[in-house]
């Protein structure tokens, strides 16, 4: 056993790799759903004129909005 095996202090693997790649790949996902879902919901809210779609709008811009302050925190990292 080497050295620098002997002395870790944490119990992550010995291949352990950062999850920031699948975390990005996941939030520009979201972020482009989120967008396409809320124009969607806006249009069948204008034209149906029913509460729920306004709300199914609102829900999927908050997503888009999460995923793309997510991404900005993944930018400022790198």
């Amino acid at each position: 056993m080497t050295m620098w095996l002997r002395n870790r202090a944490g119990t992550e693997p010995l291949t352990a790799r950062s999850p920031l790649r699948a975390r990005r790949i996941l939030s520009l996902v979201a972020l482009v759903l989120g967008m396409v879902a809320a124009v969607v919901f806006a249009v069948l809210a204008a034209s149906t004129g029913a509460e729920v779609w306004r709300w199914e709008a609102a829900i999927a811009a908050a997503v888009a909005v999460v995923a793309a302050a997510d991404l900005a925190l993944l930018r400022r990292r790198r």
